[in-house]
């Protein structure tokens, strides 16, 4: 196994900088450097030279032993000064030193993973966590981080494999009479786990929402005021306004963080009949990126109905309050009139969604949970079978197992952990 170095911290000039070190011979470049190993665990203050002696840093040394460490190797952690010359002179002595190598990206987590410190859910709740813009980001890759979704693949593991057991003691025994009629507890067990399955299922939607952010499309007509309003809830010009019909061509973005739900809000083209070629291809995205919003606030004027229909939740409000003698459930970019009660609505029809998140919030998860049910389902269906399909029953649950265990990463997943350890950073 290779000894791995890289910066942890970020790139550029900073107050300290972390320089991590795992593998075999991580306490050997420790001492190289300077010139012994600090007891585990106890931050030390060393002098850190090159292999000429050259004084680099003043640095704090933090070393970890094989098994009580993150990647669960021997690691040694160098916090010095975060000037880009001292960062880049240290990476240079580490490089010198026969049996180490640079880190590739995720490189330590993958480790982590490996030595069997973190389990693939953890691994992407970590990604996550690092990723987190907004604080329900954050709560949720922290739940995921710190073991949800494995504790619960766990219990749906146990609760099985007990089912299976059961099964396979009637097949083992179908000569002879076995003394219980396991059918009642198999039952329990198996219809205990789909009615999980599909409460995780019916919620991975919403979690992925929160991990990528929801979507809200300002939808309505030419010159009804949607840029307008778009720029007083961003606070900035984030697009042309003008008094002419179908300045907004194609659909404009803003990102936003409300209430500590990641939103995009989306400015899109005024929708209308028109024969201007470009104009059409901008009303055909705007159509094409409400349709697939998950909130629309439709602008009108005066009785105007929308046109496209709306959804439950949907948002109608009349534009433009601030030239209205009635501004009664109106909104005005320009005045402000009724736009803080608007970003409340939005942000209580999605926090109302968020509170429905499941603690899976991948496609992966939700495929190996769909796996699972759709074995699951099978199960039940001959479990009134009895003996003579008891055999094809057990198969059943086994095939769920194997299923689920593709969620912690126990099987079946090589395919995905290139894709998952490339979006980390060097040194993580």
């Amino acid at each position: 196994m290779d000894t791995i170095y890289a910066l942890s911290t970020a790139q550029g000039k900073a107050g300290v900088a972390v320089i991590r070190v795992s593998g075999p011979l991580a306490f050997q470049a420790c001492k190289t450097l300077s010139g012994d190993v600090p007891k585990r665990r106890q931050a030390a203050l060393r002098t850190l030279r090159d292999s000429e002696g050259v004084h680099l840093d003043d640095a704090l040394v933090l070393t970890f032993s094989q098994n009580a460490s993150f990647t669960g190797e021997d690691v040694v952690e160098f916090q010095s000064h975060g000037s880009t010359a001292i960062i880049a002179s240290i990476l240079r002595s580490l490089g010198n030193i026969k049996g180490l190598r640079a880190a590739e990206p995720g490189e330590f987590t993958r480790r982590a993973m490996e030595n069997g410190q973190l389990s693939l859910a953890q691994v992407e709740g970590l990604a996550d966590l690092i990723e987190s813009e907004t604080e329900a980001q954050r709560r949720q890759a922290l739940r995921v981080l710190s073991g949800d979704l494995g504790n619960l693949a766990e219990s749906w593991r146990r609760d099985l494999i007990r089912a299976a057991a059961l099964l396979e003691a009637t097949i083992d025994f179908a000569d002879e009479e076995v003394p219980v009629n396991v059918a009642p507890e198999v039952t329990e067990l198996v219809e205990r786990v789909i009615s999980a399955l599909e409460h995780q299922i019916e919620g991975v939607g919403i979690s992925e929402r929160i991990r990528t952010g929801f979507e809200v499309a300002i939808v309505g007509a030419p010159n009804v005021g949607k840029s307008t309003l778009l720029n007083a809830i961003a606070g900035r010009d984030a697009a042309i306004t003008s008094e002419f019909a179908g300045t907004t061509r194609d659909v404009i973005e803003v990102r936003m963080d409300l209430k500590g739900l990641p939103v995009t809000i989306l400015d899109t083209a005024g929708l209308r009949e028109t024969d201007d070629k470009v104009e059409s291809i901008g009303i055909d995205r705007a159509k094409q990126r409400a349709e697939l919003a998950d909130l629309r606030v439709f602008l009108v004027e005066g009785d105007e109905t929308p046109d496209m229909a709306p959804r439950t939740d949907d948002i109608v409000v009349k534009a433009k309050a601030d030239l209205l003698d009635d501004p009664v459930n109106a909104v005005s970019g320009v005045s402000g009139h009724g736009l803080a009660a608007l970003i409340g609505r939005i942000t209580e029809i999605l926090s109302d969604r968020a509170s429905h998140a499941a603690v899976a919030t991948r496609e992966r998860h939700r495929i190996s949970m769909a796996k699972g049910l759709d074995a699951l389902q099978s199960a039940k269906n001959l479990l009134p079978g009895g003996e003579e399909t008891a055999d094809i029953t057990a198969e059943e649950i086994r095939t769920a197992i194997r299923a689920l265990d593709s969620l912690v990463g126990r099987i079946d997943v090589e395919n995905v952990l290139d894709e998952i350890f490339s979006s980390f950073c060097l040194g993580k």
